[in-house]
């Protein structure tokens, strides 16, 4: 019997639990401290009165202290009829405190007794009491008090309370851009591409949760893991380094490096990158999701990169731009430090609607190239809204630019430009899709700031331009259009006018005026049965003084960098791309066949040729008979080998080698152009976030 009841005080979960022979009571015992309590209070004053006189009393025998003893005593007691307390059994470890908590009941004052239809009873008490003593508890005096403290029990246990869960590739239903690299974006280009399907791909970088439609990115991973059960093991080969989830939140963070070495033959010279970067991706709640990359790197490149990059130097002493990346320090003698954040927050309302607002870069067309926005230059802010519904897709950016050279540089300042653009693509039908295109450059004159009347994302800019003035700002206008002629093969293209003048555009004379490129190209998915292969051909040719405008600041640029393509103007350019992958083996082959028009740039001829988007037009070579690479014509071949291994698909890390030879054969010889052969071979580790072009 004694065994049964020990056994059921050690099992009571409230602090105090009441019985009595009739089973409930009507009225608690009264301590006097509890006189002015209410009936809905007076269970709570009872209790905290009764433990903060054992607790205050209470004297842990010395045997329970040398022993560092924690545990409980367990109390089975009644106040009597008469409002004595009575010990009717103590259950603990040691014969001490048994006799310590008689003591303490014993002296216990007389209190006004429980009471069941208004006449005195007894009520019995089963009591837990904590060794070592914690806390004496505070008389509480009312309800709203009483409220007060177990809400305040409760916030302590917050802490406690949050639970990481498991991850579950949250990133892949995400409103987050898929980072923009020409291979990872083939692996899902052919699910895209299907005919009858109502979607839209010129406009990149595409958002995870649009793609994951098409492409189920966990299934197709599922199938690169490995079996790997140590902690090691798994970040290594399949998974994210620090994955934090909640009820309504998840994080993942990952280091990683763009590490190369290599040599450039012809020049003799020995080229390395040595970049190191964190990144984070998230969400909070259902909608809103955010990216960011902090890179840190240094690097020395194969002699015409290098050429290239100093070529392109901003005011203020810095050596450099490194294409694709931005502005430069020298680093040791010969090589540059290039540090570079970039990210992006992205909140969608709706299925209609995405909010993004970020600092990086975009990207139009469905091309290797773009003759409309590219992701060439170095990343840039940028405000973004997509709309979609129907057969439509409507992509608005406005962005804010910066011209680094020292003739437009203002009290050390650099002068600042913005661009607003406007894409709207339409599915005609199941196979033909169309896309307009628009944008005006213009720039902070005048303390004109931002200027408001473009921020209307509905309005024609070409009359703005008008209204703002003559140099006011800069219009392009642009269409681009795909056909899919099955599920494995489209063909697209592009083009782009600078100048909309039909009598010069259409009058045969070569009026620089006449400020047109286009693009064609095609797709072929699994090429020959093969799956896996991906081949491609694409031809762009661009007419001279293309992107340039009459005020030097107005054209079509961002830190020395052309917005569109990598070649800038006055050029042609035949492009033939392969790529292949099979598990986690990965290959891809390129040739690149240009002519192209370059400026000479000496004492006896300094005139613009049109092909530096950076050049004046007011100091044309010629008002009619210009042609494609007109100038210093230069041949150029742009060959470029990879081939490697996926190490993590969760973070794209790539182990790879590569191999670029490069031919450019000028006409005439000057200081910044000359014939000169490349043989690069590289060796990289790579955690492939974003493209980096070569091929200039």
């Amino acid at each position: 019997m004694k065994r049964f009841i020990s056994l059921l005080l050690v099992l009571v979960c409230l602090p105090i639990a009441a019985q009595t022979t009739t089973g409930t009571f009507e009225k608690y015992p009264v301590f006097p401290e509890c006189e002015n309590e209410s009936i809905a209070t007076l269970q709570h004053c009872f209790e905290t009165t009764l433990r903060s006189k054992i607790y205050s009393n209470f004297n842990i025998p010395e045997i329970v202290v040398q022993e560092d003893y924690t545990g409980k005593v367990a109390v089975f007691f009644e106040v009597t009829k008469d409002g004595e307390f009575k010990v009717l059994y103590v259950d603990a470890i040691y014969t001490e405190l048994k006799e310590e908590t008689r003591r303490i009941f014993e002296e216990l004052p007389k209190i006004k007794p429980a009471t069941y239809n208004s006449n005195p009873t007894y009520v019995q008490f089963t009591m837990s009491i904590p060794v070592p003593i914690k806390a004496v508890p505070i008389q509480l005096e009312d309800e709203a008090t009483v409220s007060e403290a177990k809400k305040v029990e409760t916030l302590k246990n917050e802490y406690e309370e949050i639970k990481n869960l498991p991850y579950e590739n949250e990133e892949y239903s995400s409103q987050i851009n898929i980072p923009f690299s020409h291979h990872s974006y083939s692996l899902f280009d052919p699910a895209l591409n299907r005919v009858g399907q109502n979607n839209h791909t010129a406009q990149k970088p595409f958002i995870y949760s649009e793609v994951n439609k098409y492409y189920d990115f966990e299934a197709e991973n599922e199938k690169l893991l490995k079996d790997k059960s140590s902690w090691f093991g798994r970040k290594l080969w399949n998974e994210h380094l620090v994955t934090i989830k909640g009820k309504d939140y998840w994080i993942t963070l990952d280091a990683g490096v763009d590490l190369q070495v290599g040599k450039d033959f012809e020049a003799e010279l020995k080229t390395y990158n040595n970049t190191r970067l964190v990144y984070t991706q998230g969400g909070i709640g259902k909608n809103f999701n955010f990216f960011a990359v902090i890179y840190e790197s240094q690097g020395r490149f194969a002699d015409y990169f290098n050429r290239f990059a100093r070529a392109r130097k901003p005011d203020g002493g810095a050596p450099a731009i490194i294409p694709g990346r931005g502005i430069a320090k020298k680093f040791r003698s010969d090589s540059f430090d290039y540090p570079i954040a970039t990210g992006h927050i992205s909140y969608s309302p709706s299925k209609t609607f995405n909010f993004q607002l970020g600092h990086g870069k975009n990207f139009i067309g469905d091309g290797y190239r773009s003759l409309l926005v590219s992701d060439n230059a170095s990343p840039y802010p940028y405000f973004k809204i997509n709309t979609t519904f129907w057969k439509l897709k409507y992509t608005n950016t406005w962005t804010s630019l910066r011209d680094v050279r020292p003739e437009v540089t203002a009290d050390g300042s650099y002068r600042t430009k913005f661009i607003a653009n406007h894409y709207l693509s339409y599915n005609v039908t199941k196979r033909l899709n169309i896309g307009l295109f628009e944008s005006v450059v213009w720039q902070n004159d005048n303390d004109r700031g931002f200027d408001f009347n473009y921020i209307n994302p509905v309005i024609f800019y070409r009359a703005i331009e008008f209204s703002t003035g003559a140099r006011g700002g800069n219009a392009l206008i642009g269409l681009t259009s795909k056909y899919k002629f099955t599920d494995r093969i489209n063909a697209y293209g592009q083009m782009i006018i600078d100048e909309f003048s039909s009598s010069d555009i259409f009058g045969g004379e070569g009026s620089y005026k006449n400020k047109i490129g286009y693009q064609i190209g095609a797709k072929y998915y699994d090429a020959f049965g093969v799956g896996g292969l991906y081949l491609q051909a694409e031809y762009n040719r661009v007419r001279p003084y293309t992107y340039s405008h009459n005020s030097v600041i107005l054209n079509y640029g961002h830190n020395n960098q052309s917005l569109a393509h990598t070649l800038g103007a006055n050029f042609s350019e035949f492009i033939t791309i392969a790529r292949y992958q099979k598990g986690r083996i990965f290959g891809d082959l390129k040739f690149i066949f240009a002519k192209r028009g370059f400026e000479f740039n000496t004492e006896d001829d300094s005139l613009f040729y049109g092909g530096n988007i950076y050049g004046t037009e007011d100091n044309r070579v010629s008002e009619l008979g210009n042609e494609v690479a007109q100038g210093n014509t230069t041949d150029f071949f742009h060959g470029e080998l990879q081939a490697g291994y996926l190490i993590n698909p969760a973070t794209n890390l790539k182990i790879y080698a590569s191999l670029i030879v490069r031919d450019f054969k000028p006409e005439i010889d000057t200081e910044t152009v000359f014939e000169n052969q490349t043989t690069w071979l590289n060796f990289g580790l790579r955690t492939d976030l974003f493209n980096w072009y070569y091929d200039f």
